[in-house]
């Protein structure tokens, strides 16, 4: 089953699955976020176990306001602790800030489940993240309380998983969650059975009844009681989840996706797109959604489509200038709360990173706007700063908390913006970012930009470049200043599928910008995933302290393959497409459906657990058989590989029930079916490396926005040796390279070689 949820319940409190927006899969309307078979009808709700005859909704909660909790313990403290529980040898950091809870935490182990069998008592799994507000909320109001720990230690076996290390783990029970509650998000809580069977679900609890709300020592107590009073029941309960999960994940029907449904998606944006602040509908909270925008981009590069650009630019440019970007340090952060993009959730995860950075060179590529690329700078900026280890690798996240306080990192008053400042800069600096006396967050300022810099620098008759060195010397100053504070806690852990992500922003910008200390990172960070996380030539999925975690997933292998061929675009060392084709060869033996096409998520030999997971819709991160798709589809073209065209073929075509239904939530997806039905293009450039001729040739033809190309360097000098080995094709193409030329193939044939960037370029706008 897919994930068919298509948007979390936002209601807080819980870190939301996925924006606000896409109501339900089926034609009819839906009270709920809930599950439905396409073409059904009808929305299915599976129900929880009713703990005392009146079942609890997780999502029936407007604490947002109401609830404040201060978040003790952010990191792993050295002092003693009066508790230690087993997480202590974990090396997530997650688990590890659970390790002194009183609660007798367990991590997701053979273990844990068999000493549940032997005690004959209900898991009680949570799920959550080290930058998550409410997973902090819940651990101060719950699992450092010792009533509650004192229930779960006598009637359950408690364990916690880190869903960015066992992310099939997450997406199972939250499936279940979303099913169950109509709703989802962070921390995700199950009731489960000694085998993984669950039967009732939440996300976050309150320790005490309030608000209307049944806390968690009510919840512990009734299903505790229920386990030994009412075990029949809670064992069919169990029974239908598990049965309700295996009939949604039975294979779709197939089929062909024709172009008209990148149209129909483009529409559908359209009815939900909000005119006046961008992004998806009317109210908060409203999530990047990166995938959207560079979809947008492109239908309007195919077709045309105007309605299709301005989507894309209105929301990137109402992104770009609202509090949800860090308007002095670079990087954005995960979403924002309300409708304006103005007051964020304050984390910064380094997919987002990833994502938006890409969206924002590709609209810098297709339209020349400078903003477009300040942004992107800023996000390399950020995360080369902040995000980047001693080796090159990527860091995963940074929290939403400091100093217990969600946000109190980023936000400023005007004294203390005055006292950094010389009086003009502090005035300039006050009126551009918005900031009044009374503030817009809890009394402080989130900085914004509420008038757009062309139109301020006009009305205050100023040339835009002596806005921007204005501004370059005040973030500067202020970046100085805030770096004093105490930091919110860095997640170190580096994530597989995430780094491929940033190597793949990098290696692109780097082609467009001609900035080759972007390739510079892109290749560290790939060098130190082959280096430290591929063991006994299998990659894994994360690496934190000197240890590699669990196997990896289908979107480690999808998004690392995807980011080896952008590597080698930008670099046009041979290794990096020879990478991406062992990526892909080992995609396939451990990950491809043979009999209904697409790909799981987990490998063969992966711990299997209660349903299998083959997900085809793009949420906040693409979903890996998009990105298997699209690797399948480039490689087919750079490789001559028919059969690995047949391959994304058939993994867009497992989804085409689906997608028909609601193309706009499957806008990567939609942008490999584009790749698979564009005639192929490819450029070769033949010439000396270095040779000015051969860097211009290269130059122009990286200039033109064409996401559908593929480009070739070969000099027989350098690459003579290595290159035909990888693609053998190359030789017959380039061998008269005596003289530096551009050879250019689309659709099939081939123009005549040319000599000149211009010649290039006039040929590049005609194919």
């Amino acid at each position: 089953m897919p994930r068919q949820a298509l948007e979390a319940c936002a209601a807080r409190p819980a870190e939301p699955v996925r924006p606000l927006g896409f109501q339900c899969l089926a034609s009819a309307p839906c009270s709920h976020y809930t599950l439905a078979r396409p073409g059904s009808g009808t929305c299915a709700r599976i129900p929880m176990f009713d703990v005392s005859n009146q079942i609890f909704d997780s999502t029936e909660r407007n604490m947002e306001n109401s609830h404040k909790a201060e978040t003790t313990k952010k990191g792993v403290p050295n002092a003693p602790h009066e508790h230690t529980n087993e997480l202590i040898h974990e090396k997530s950091l997650y688990l590890l800030q659970h390790a002194h809870n009183p609660v007798n935490w367990r991590a997701w182990n053979d273990r844990a489940f068999e000493r549940a069998r032997a005690q004959d008592k209900p898991v009680f799994l949570s799920i959550g993240y080290s930058s998550c507000h409410w997973c902090h909320v819940m651990e101060h109001d719950s699992f450092e309380n010792p009533e509650v720990a004192a229930l779960l230690n006598e009637h359950f076996v408690p364990v916690k998983v880190d869903r960015e290390e066992r992310p099939d783990i997450d997406k199972v029970y939250m499936d279940v969650t979303q099913a169950m509650t109509g709703g989802g998000g962070w921390p995700n809580s199950i009731f489960m059975t000694p085998d993984k069977r669950p039967f009732f679900a939440g996300t976050f609890f309150p320790s005490d009844d309030r608000y209307g709300i049944k806390g968690f020592k009510t919840i512990l107590a009734e299903i505790a009681n229920a386990w030994s009073t009412r075990r029949a029941d809670i064992e069919d309960s169990a029974n239908r989840v598990v049965q309700f999960l295996n009939r949604e994940a039975a294979p779709q029907p197939g089929g062909d996706i024709p172009q008209q449904y990148a149209a129909h998606a483009v529409t559908l944006i359209g009815k939900l797109f909000d005119p006046r602040h961008g992004g998806i509908g009317m109210t908060g909270p409203k999530f990047p959604q990166s995938h959207q925008w560079t979809f947008l981009l492109r239908a309007w590069k195919r077709s045309g489509s105007q309605a299709a650009l301005d989507m894309a630019l209105k929301t990137l440019d109402a992104m770009a200038r609202g509090g949800l970007h860090d308007q002095i340090g670079g990087g954005f952060h995960r979403y924002s709360v309300d409708e304006k993009w103005l007051v964020p959730h304050f984390e910064k995860m380094l997919y987002d990173q990833a994502l938006l950075a890409r969206s924002y060179i590709e609209a810098f590529q297709a339209t020349g706007d400078p903003s477009h690329e300040r942004t992107a700078r800023g996000i390399f900026d950020y995360v080369l700063r902040d995000m980047t280890g001693a080796h090159g690798e990527f860091f995963s996240a940074e929290d939403a908390d400091s100093e217990g306080e969600e946000g109190k990192f980023y936000v400023w008053s005007i004294p203390e913006v005055r006292a950094l400042l010389s009086s003009d800069d502090a005035d300039l600096a006050v009126d551009y970012y918005g900031m009044t006396p009374e503030g817009n967050f809890e009394g402080a300022n989130i900085l914004h930009v509420p008038v757009a810099p062309a139109v301020y620098a006009a009305s205050r008759g100023m040339e835009q470049d002596e806005l921007q060195k204005r501004l370059a010397r005040i973030n500067a100053a202020l970046l100085q200043a805030r770096a004093a504070r105490p930091r919110p806690l860095r997640d170190d852990k580096v994530i597989a599928a995430w780094n491929g992500l940033m190597i793949s922003s990098f290696a692109v910008a780097a082609q467009v910008l001609d900035e080759p200390r972007y390739a510079q990172a892109a290749e560290r960070a790939a060098r130190f995933i082959f280096d430290f996380m591929v063991i006994d030539n299998r990659l894994f999925r994360s690496w934190r302290d000197g240890q590699a975690g669990s196997p990896g997933f289908l979107d480690d292998y999808a998004f690392l393959a995807n980011a080896m061929i952008d590597l080698y675009e930008a670099t046009f060392k041979p290794e990096w497409l020879r990478r991406a084709a062992d990526l892909a060869r080992d995609m396939i033996a451990l990950f491809h459906d043979g009999e209904h096409g697409a790909f799981f998520y987990g490998a063969r030999d992966n711990e299997q657990l209660i349903k299998p997971v083959k997900e085809g819709m793009d949420g906040a991160e693409p979903s890996g058989n998009s990105m298997a798709a699209l690797v399948m589809a480039r490689l087919a073209r750079f490789l001559q590989r028919d059969d690995y065209e047949t391959l994304a073929r058939g993994t867009v075509s497992a989804f085409a029930a689906l997608i028909r239904q609601v193309p706009h939530a499957f806008t990567q997806m939609l942008q490999a079916a584009d790749f698979l039905s564009t005639p192929p293009q490819e450029i070769v450039i033949a010439g000396p490396a270095g040779d000015p001729l051969t860097v211009d040739l290269i130059r122009t033809a990286r200039a033109v926005y064409n996401h559908d190309r593929i480009l070739i360097h070969f000099c027989r000098e350098e690459h003579g040796r290595d290159l035909p080995g990888i693609i053998p094709w190359i030789e017959s193409k380039a061998r008269n390279d005596d003289e530096t030329a551009a050879f250019v193939c689309s659709g099939f044939s081939c123009k005549a070689p040319v000599r000149t960037p211009e010649a290039l370029a006039s040929v590049l706008r005609e194919t």
